[in-house]
């Protein structure tokens, strides 16, 4: 069966409506006089308006699948897959709407893989800093550590009090350097696993904000390649970093769990809620990670149902078990 152009369905909608206008003209009991009667010029503006509203409807049926592929091109966001237009008839509206379709389907896979590059580079960059601050700048620090303290040991007062405050300031400081190397390279990741690596970044986390953290794990979580584990560590660290950042919540729930189709990560806060604001940059960078590994990351409030709902809950779900090697 041969599909009509859109060209020759316009054009056949227009006929239609003109040539009923035309008909209702030849056969209809009514004349125009010169000069036109009130209940002519009536008759003759109501049969218009009625043809108007008629070709109006049959345009609107007609052109009602470009509506909807204009409407998903203006919200179609990438980090949101599986956004598809249903293909209804043949023609040429039909090939555009498959043709949108495969476009998407082709954005996609190039923005997966993309992401995954930066990504890729991102941690890279990543472990190489936290190398140098580990190698050079800790090592340095430390240095400058021991010589105060052999010098504050032989100094005398009042110099041994400020040798021994200038060796408190750079402990502080080889701690927090410390602290930047674990957040830029989680060995404890590689070491010990995801429970492990997780339950030492809530740890330093309620330690570091002054949060409440709890903390909810299943024992018994499947085994996990490396990519995965290190997506959902990042994704649970970014979250704790919006909580404690932007929410101004008093306390954090973090959970791991083992559902039939994967892994669950869920953060939870109790502070002010997302609400309409637009998503940042560290919202953004989570959906990346998730699409990597073919997760789904939800953004809500914990308390949607209420009348003013606070909060906001994170959730990560990995919808296939990826064993290690």
């Amino acid at each position: 069966m041969t599909s009509v152009s859109l060209y020759w369905r316009i054009f056949g909608l227009n006929a239609v409506v003109l040539g009923s206008a035309t008909a209702l003209l030849l056969w209809a009991p009514v004349t125009v006089s010169v000069p036109v009667l009130l209940t002519e010029a009536v008759i003759l503006v109501g049969g218009l308006a009625v043809m108007l509203v008629a070709n109006a409807a049959l345009l609107r049926i007609g052109l009602a699948p470009l509506d909807r592929v204009t409407r998903l091109m203006t919200t179609v966001d990438l980090l949101r897959p599986g956004q598809r237009l249903p293909v209804r008839g043949g023609g040429e509206v039909a090939d555009l709407v498959s043709t949108f379709n495969s476009m998407l389907e082709r954005l996609e896979g190039e923005r997966v893989a993309s992401s995954a590059r930066a990504i890729l580079a991102q941690e890279g960059e990543r472990r190489r800093i936290a190398q140098e601050l580990h190698d050079e700048v800790g090592q340095s620090m430390t240095a400058v550590l021991l010589a105060l303290k052999r010098a504050s040991d032989e100094a005398s007062e009042p110099l041994r009090g400020e040798l021994q405050q200038a060796q408190e300031i750079t402990r502080e400081s080889l701690d927090e350097v410390r602290r930047l190397v674990r957040r830029l390279r989680p060995g404890v990741l590689d070491d010990l696993g995801l429970v492990s690596a997780v339950t030492s970044l809530t740890t330093e986390f309620a330690t570091h904000t002054g949060l409440r953290v709890v903390r909810r794990f299943d024992p018994d979580l499947p085994g996990l390649d490396h990519e995965t584990e290190l997506v959902i560590y990042r994704v649970a660290q970014e979250s704790l970093t919006n909580a404690a950042r932007h929410a101004e919540a008093r306390s954090v729930e973090v959970s791991l769990r083992a559902v039939d189709s994967g892994v669950v990560l869920e953060v939870s806060d109790d502070g002010r809620g997302i609400g309409a604001a637009q998503e940042g940059a560290g919202l953004r960078g989570m959906r990346e990670r998730a699409l990597l590994i073919g997760a789904m990351l939800d953004i809500s409030s914990p308390d949607e149902n209420a009348a003013t709902a606070r909060g906001a809950r994170i959730r990560l779900t990995v919808p296939a078990v990826r064993k290690q090697s």
